[in-house]
């Protein structure tokens, strides 16, 4: 198995301090995250696994996909989740030009309207974050699963998460076609994890 560091290497948290990596933990609280939705063949199912267990999340969605499925967007909001901003089509910051990013992200706040903001791939320049830090909240987690590396397991990914979360934790998972046999599995096992150990899954909230 190849090395997954979980939790983001201290140095990045260093460069990045005004990032928001983990909440304050005054209970037993934990904020499940997912990236690149929403999407038909995807997103449903999560928002059905969440109801069964009476749980909240935050979903930073693509703008694209927001554009092409509004109905489930719709539906994230009214089942009371949070969500953010993930750009319009899954940019690299690092290959991205400020301006191009930028006006990235603003023609996905058409569709997503929120102050919650995560890169794609967690990369970003240190002169992007501090334009988008005006309006936004930049969330990048504390727990990353791995459910969307093709060559990790499905036990793998779950274990990932269970073995580091903690109160507080970001816990980044992924509603995308790509994620999606790791995810389906290690998701509903989570969630019974942390039931079983008295965790209240919320959404994030600043």
């Amino acid at each position: 198995m190849f090395y997954q560091p979980v939790r983001p290497p201290y140095l990045l948290r260093w460069y990045y301090p005004a990032f928001i990596w983990k909440v304050p933990a005054a209970d037993k609280s934990v904020y499940l995250t997912f990236d690149d939705g929403p999407i038909p063949e995807v997103t449903p199912f999560v928002l059905d696994t969440l109801k069964e267990y009476n749980a909240k999340a935050t979903f930073f969605c693509i703008g694209k996909n927001v554009e092409q499925n509004g109905d489930i967007y719709k539906r994230i909001l009214k089942e009371g989740h949070r969500t953010g901003n993930h750009t319009y089509n899954h940019p690299n910051g690092w290959n991205t030009t400020a301006g191009k990013y930028i006006a990235n992200v603003q023609q996905a706040q058409q569709y997503i309207g929120t102050d919650l903001f995560r890169p794609p791939y967690g990369l970003i320049r240190k002169a992007q974050s501090k334009i988008l830090m005006r309006n936004f909240k930049i969330i990048m987690w504390d727990v990353l699963s791995y459910d969307f590396e093709t060559e990790n397991t499905p036990e793998q990914c779950f274990r990932n998460v269970t073995r580091k979360i903690r109160p507080g934790s970001i816990v980044v998972f992924h509603d995308s076609i790509k994620a999606q046999p790791n995810m389906e599995y290690a998701l509903p096992k989570t969630l019974h994890y942390l039931k079983e150990e008295g965790y209240a899954c919320k959404a994030i909230q600043f």
